[in-house]
């Protein structure tokens, strides 16, 4: 006996876990090995208890017995039973802590000895895993605590915001706080917190004072700008304009209300009544009008050609029935509409490509481009000739394109031109090397072979022979140049 004691003082005077420090791993493993251990040690002390005195059940039957044995299995398995019905997923460590928790249930209560049944009952709780556990909860280190605290200064404020932490702005209530908070922000030199700040501006100020004080910060008013333009406040931001006195800004804020006008007669009232006027600058001025010309026209030429194509009149509607409808397309859609359903017209006509291009004063290239991909686009190779035909005062005819052979080339390729079409624009290319790669890549090989004999490459000539078919009349054409005395070859 006096061993037990002395291991019982041993036990509570003596401890197995070491003191708490921020530096500690956050091991519950760790925990729940040392609480097991110290379980055991209790177990071990009480089983050495049990030794030395005999239990007995309620009916005063001694535990061991066969009747006791008979009576315990049966309340196993009606408890087992209970448990199943009410917790169907139950764990199994918590089924396995439970098995060895109802052995020693009753028996280990009763004992002739009272002294040892205070161990047994400690011994029995901390086994018992539905009670709530009895070990201290550590705290979590400093680092994993979000600070909710909203009482920033506002410097703190503005880095908190930098950082893209949470922080409200609604305890800054004077005007000068706000403002010291928009200075602040605009010395960040960051677009998001300056413009966070603008946000609760707006909410909190009156818009007069607001665009007083954002008059003396062109930074911040910048953004602000910015801001209503990208959120499409356009009222306000009509407003601040008026009351900047920027009026070619305003006049430009004003246009772009008729985007938000679905009808093309009310858009085009619109741009006539409440734009035109307006104190745009030279350039803008001059775009808006044509802006409108091109929708008053798009309106005429919309309204004629549904009424051709509805009616069968025109065979152009027929063979290439129309996709979509002209209205508010660009100007250079229109101009391709124009040649491909109106190109023979005459200059008078509001529909004619001619016109169009006078009204507009759409440049040379631009035209060109445009009128060739709409010709090439319908397989007329006549009027795509026409196009690049020029006459000289001596009435001698000369093809000529401002934007450069090897891009009609192209265009023609893209529109499935055929090979003799290719071979004539490909000859027309001035540069020798450029006019060998797209004589090549297009396959046609008269033009590779009339090059190299203009240059008197004979090697290049000879090293192409190799790549035509044998037997071909290409093959034969290249025997024929090089067996040619009279040319004086460079290599």
């Amino acid at each position: 006996m006096s061993r037990v004691k002395t291991e019982e003082e041993e036990y509570w005077h003596g401890s197995k876990f070491k003191a708490f420090t921020f530096d500690d791993d956050d091991d519950e493993l760790y925990q729940l090995k040392e609480s097991k251990r110290a379980v055991n040690s209790l177990k071990a002390i009480v089983d050495e208890e049990d030794d030395e005195g005999e239990r007995f059940t309620w009916s005063g039957e001694p535990v061991g017995s066969i009747s006791w044995s008979i009576q315990e299995t049966a309340s196993n398995a009606r408890a087992g039973t209970e448990t199943r019905e009410h917790r169907p997923t139950a764990d199994t460590s918590s089924y396995a802590y439970s098995k060895i928790g109802s052995a020693n249930a009753l028996s280990n209560l009763f004992k002739v000895k009272s002294r040892t049944s205070s161990f047994q009952a400690l011994s029995d709780v901390l086994l018992d895993t539905n009670m709530k556990s009895l070990a201290p909860e550590l705290r979590k280190p400093k680092s994993e605590y979000q600070d909710y605290s909203g009482d920033w200064s506002i410097e703190d404020t503005v880095r908190r915001l930098q950082k893209g932490k949470s922080c409200s702005m609604e305890r800054f209530r004077a005007l000068k706080e706000k403002l010291q908070l928009l200075d602040e922000a605009v010395g960040l030199h960051d677009g998001n917190v300056i413009t966070a700040v603008l946000i609760f501006l707006k909410k909190t100020l009156n818009s007069e004072v607001l665009f007083r004080e954002l008059e003396r910060r062109q930074v911040a008013l910048r953004h602000f700008i910015h801001f209503l333009r990208e959120t499409e406040e356009q009222q306000l931001l009509m407003d601040l304009f008026r009351f900047l006195d920027r009026a070619e800004e305003l006049a430009i804020c004003k246009y772009r209300e008729h985007l938000n006008i679905s009808s093309a007669e009310e858009r085009r009232d619109f741009l006539k009544t409440k734009c035109i006027s307006l104190p745009f600058s030279q350039e803008d001025a001059s775009h808006v009008q044509d802006h409108y010309t091109l929708l008053e026209r798009q309106i005429i030429i919309e309204a004629n050609d549904r009424h051709l194509e509805s009616t069968g009149q025109d065979q152009m509607f027929r063979k290439y029935p129309r996709k979509a409808s002209l209205i508010f397309m660009p100007l250079v859609t229109t101009l391709f509409y124009s040649c491909i359903y109106h190109y023979t017209e005459g200059e008078g006509t509001f529909s004619s490509p001619s016109n169009i291009r006078k009204t507009f004063k759409i440049p040379e290239k631009l035209y060109i481009l445009t009128a060739l991909a709409a010709r090439a686009k319908l397989k007329a190779w006549s009027d795509v000739d026409a196009l690049f035909t020029t006459k000289n005062w001596l009435g001698y005819t000369k093809k000529r394109a401002p934007v450069g052979f090897h891009r009609v080339v192209e265009i023609l390729h893209r529109n499935g031109a055929p090979a003799q079409v290719l071979q004539d624009y490909i000859r027309l290319v001035e540069d020798a090397e450029t006019k060998v790669a797209l004589a090549t890549r297009y396959k046609c090989h008269e033009v590779v072979i009339d090059t190299y004999r203009d240059l008197k490459d004979r090697q290049q000539l000879m090293v192409y022979r190799c790549k035509v078919e044998r037997g071909s009349p290409e093959e034969d054409k290249i025997d024929m140049i090089l067996s040619n005395t009279q040319i004086r070859w460079k290599n």
